[in-house]
């Protein structure tokens, strides 16, 4: 069997959480698709398939994929392992599957790890989504770059001495992955003067939304989906 009469893969973003934010093209897909695959935590429910589930029929398939929310990699590696093997079965009995992706598909998603196993044995398509990033810098309200400012992504776990390093280079600054991290971040930032241009946003676009200063968070720790944004320039806030 070769690739044009197995399924095709569709890597699907779905944005950062309001289905309102869902793309007219990840909608169609979802609705039309026999199988749909998506991370889920371990014993937990699916962030990603919450957001989609009102286009997802009657019938329709599906293929959790059970990721450990553990610091360590294998475990996450192994969980799709598996779920990869579940994924490739449909696929190569020539049945389309759809992987709905939280964000975007290549922006910290999860779908590149599927898409690493299996994208050399079927053909793919990656539907693009909103990511946090912009869903964050909307709800503070702050133009995030503009002409030709420069913006850096940087990762929470990195250590304070790279962090530190990048930070000093100047521009625009996205933090991901704040979570715990977040009494450690919050040091550094104040340390290095940078509080007045930090704002902080956690579960963007949802009910359940923050978003402020930095500078005026009462909380010493962060859920999972969280952000620092660090504006270019000495005073971020204008309103």
């Amino acid at each position: 069997m070769n690739k044009t009469t197995k399924g095709t893969l569709y890597g699907v973003g779905v944005g950062p959480g309001d289905p309102e934010l869902l793309t007219l093209k990840a909608a169609r897909l979802i609705r039309n698709a026999a199988v749909i695959a998506y991370p889920a935590p371990e014993g937990g429910d699916s962030f990603a398939r919450d957001i989609a589930r009102e286009h997802i029929a009657e019938g329709t398939r599906e293929i959790p994929i059970a990721v450990p929310m553990r610091p360590e990699r294998k475990a996450a590696q192994d969980a799709y392992d598996i779920g990869a093997v579940d994924v490739r079965a449909e696929l190569e009995a020539g049945h389309d599957v759809v992987f709905l992706c939280e964000g975007d598909p290549f922006f910290y998603g999860t779908f590149m790890y599927l898409y690493d196993r299996l994208a050399g044995e079927f053909a793919t398509e990656i539907i693009p989504g909103v990511t946090s990033i912009v869903a964050c810098a909307c709800r503070l309200k702050q133009p995030l770059v503009s002409r030709n400012d420069v913006l850096t992504v940087l990762a929470g776990p990195m250590s304070d001495e790279e962090l530190e390093a990048r930070l000093s280079l100047g521009g625009s600054f996205a933090i991901m992955k704040v979570g715990r991290h977040l009494p450690r971040l919050r040091a550094l930032i104040d340390r290095l003067g940078l509080m007045a241009r930090a704002g902080y946003v956690e579960r963007a676009t949802l009910a359940n939304e923050k978003a402020l200063p930095l500078a005026e968070l009462v909380e010493a720790t962060a859920p999972y989906f969280s952000m620092i944004l660090i504006y270019d320039g000495d005073e971020a806030w204008k309103n």
